[in-house]
């Protein structure tokens, strides 16, 4: 006689505390070692593990988060994990869930940072190779965050003058003026959406918690520009530029590559070319797309210890993202019925679309693209991905291979 599976799930003891914290580890890390695609990607795979298979959520409760971390700036799948970790085992579990699937791909991009620094590598071919696959990665990105959040005349005007306002005025500060404008403007000039009912139930973060993490998140927002001008202390601007990057992504984690870009290259933390291929690389790598800064911070000009500094940078990107999910968790039914701050969101939405098509050109575009024979590839590389759906992390190969052949054919 044979037991229903559903009986014995039922008879299985269910985890408590430490132990529950431990099981959102390893699942999230299992995740962070397989999800391969990007943040549409990764809520699938986040779906599949969390709703499907271990029943941790239900569809709604599920949905409500991912609605409540598109509302969020910040990496919307690594919010999403942090949020269903703290919902199974608390804010420790929150924390877990993080680590689990971010440390896989930042480990990785450490190691490559080491790569690309020990050995005179400038010139390779193949570093050339990742520098176009990220024409095609973001060109496809700027697609498809387009036609979702550029649907209408008025949002697609307001891109184009953020894209051309980024282009004009190559001032460092211009992305933080060009998002703030694009809510105001999403303020005055656009129509709310209808609020869907959702059926989210008590709140996993008590409201005096909520309410200190939001201050905290606020007043490092506005002091850490004042105190590294009043300290000149590297490690201080360091975190000051990723966290500040990591607190004004709004649209996907593609859009962090120009915040980041205006704070690490004219600095002269790190090159142009380095920043570019690094970028290539981390489409190569399984979970999210913030690692990034692990590479970046490994790869600083400079720094003692670079196992240090990609760890450092990690955790000032993603300490905005733990500081919202905790601060709005009990206040998400709330938020999303301000009609004001769906009007605003919806312009920022657009303006960061302005943001990424003007990264595309520079400094993508202008440091990839020397030869005709780079941008056959680049257009090589956005077909797979965006008519054969490819994998990334195979395309990310296949433009290594192909910039090797042109370095070799074509000595540059």
């Amino acid at each position: 006689m044979t037991t229903p599976t559903g009986s014995l799930d039922a008879a299985r003891p269910e985890p408590q505390g430490l132990s529950r914290q431990w099981e959102v580890l390893f699942v999230a890390t299992r995740l962070g070692l397989t999800s391969f695609g990007g943040p549409i990607a990764h809520l699938g795979y986040f779906r599949g593990e969390y709703v499907e298979r271990r029943k941790w959520l239900d569809e709604q409760t599920y949905a409500d988060l991912v609605a409540l971390c598109q509302f969020l700036p910040g990496p919307a799948s690594s919010q999403v994990g942090i949020a269903v970790g703290i919902k199974r085992a608390g804010l420790l579990g929150g924390f877990m869930a993080w680590l689990g699937f971010t440390l896989p791909s930042a480990i990785a991009l450490i190691l490559f940072a080491y790569s690309v620094l020990a050995f005179d590598i400038a010139d390779a071919g193949w570093l050339h190779g990742l520098k176009i696959v990220a024409v095609a990665v973001v060109a496809l990105a700027v697609w498809g965050m387009a036609r979702t959040l550029c649907p209408d005349r008025p949002r697609a005007t307001l891109a184009i003058l953020a894209a051309i306002a980024t282009l004009v005025v190559p001032n460092v500060g211009i992305q933080v003026i060009v998002i703030a404008g694009g809510g105001v403007l999403g303020l005055l000039m656009l129509p709310g959406a209808p609020v869907v009912p959702t059926s989210q139930g008590a709140p996993s973060v008590r409201r005096a918690l909520a309410i200190a993490s939001l201050a905290i998140f606020v007043g490092l927002l506005i002091s850490l520009p004042i105190l590294r001008q009043v300290f000149p202390y590297e490690p201080l601007a360091v975190f000051d530029s990723f966290f500040r990057a990591g607190s004004l992504v709004f649209g996907g984690g593609h859009v962090v590559l120009p915040l980041l870009q205006a704070e690490m290259v004219p600095s002269g933390w790190i090159t142009s070319d380095r920043f570019i291929a690094g970028y290539g690389a981390t489409q190569a790598v399984p979970g999210p797309l913030f690692t990034f800064a692990a590479y970046l911070g490994a790869s600083i000009n400079g720094a003692q210890s670079r196992w240090i500094g990609g760890m450092f940078a990690l955790g000032a990107i993603f300490a905005p993202s733990f500081l919202l999910v905790v601060g709005a968790l009990p206040f998400w039914e709330k938020l999303r019925s301000l009609g004001s701050f769906r009007r605003a969101l919806m312009g920022i939405n657009a303006a960061v679309v302005g943001l990424l098509l003007a990264a595309l050109y520079d400094p993508i575009g202008t440091s990839a693209l020397v030869k005709p024979a780079d941008f056959a590839l680049a257009l090589a590389a956005f077909g797979l991905l965006a008519f054969w759906k490819w994998p990334p992390w195979l395309v990310v190969i296949l433009a290594a291979l192909g910039g090797q052949m042109i370095g070799a054919l074509s000595p540059r």
